[in-house]
């Protein structure tokens, strides 16, 4: 197919006539519900924007935010290794008599993310549950043993698995809340 000098010409006199301005002009308001309805989305994006946003939200509505302490960063920071840790993190699971023994690669940002969240969230998860948390360091990994002393959760703890486990209890709001304000977590 070739071009001719009079399409050329007719698509150059086409794109001149073209006004841009009504489509910027047009009021997108219309078109969104008001925040009352069931009909706007709960999350404003990805999961860690959504969460990003939604804490800015409480920091904004709290008159006695400190906003000298208030470090956005840091929790983007952990809300990126909680990501690299249950999407690229390796695992090698082996059950024991009364739960379950994880051997987690220190490897690359999942591994980094190990390191820095599994000894922390051990003993919280062991507060919580009443279960023991054992970690252990390795050169190339580390091992997690998660025990119930009694033996009645046993086959939970067995199938929630390390990446249940991590995701066990209630602490992880007051937790991220905590990062953003700038306080000491853990």
């Amino acid at each position: 197919m070739s071009i001719t000098k009079a399409t050329i010409t007719a698509l150059a006199i086409a794109m001149l006539s073209f006004d841009p301005a009504p489509a910027q002009q047009m009021d997108h308001s219309a078109h969104m519900p008001s925040p009352e309805s069931d009909n706007i989305p709960r999350e404003p994006g990805q999961d860690a924007f959504a969460a990003i946003a939604e804490i800015v939200e409480i920091l904004r509505a709290d008159p006695v935010t400190d906003w000298g302490n208030v470090n956005i960063d840091a929790l983007r920071a952990h809300l990126v290794d909680m990501n690299a840790l249950v999407l690229s993190g390796a695992v090698e699971t082996e059950q024991r008599p009364n739960g379950l023994a994880m051997r987690v690669s220190l490897t690359g940002p999942a591994g980094d993310a190990a390191r820095r969240m599994v000894p922390a969230h051990g003993p919280v998860l062991a507060a919580e549950t009443g279960w023991t948390s054992d970690v252990e360091f390795g050169v190339e990994a580390l091992l997690w043993t998660v025990t119930d002393p009694v033996g009645k959760y046993a086959s939970q703890i067995q199938a929630l698995g390390f990446f249940g486990l991590m995701a066990t209890g209630d602490h992880h709001r007051a937790h991220h809340i905590a990062i953003a304000r700038g306080e000491t977590t853990h």
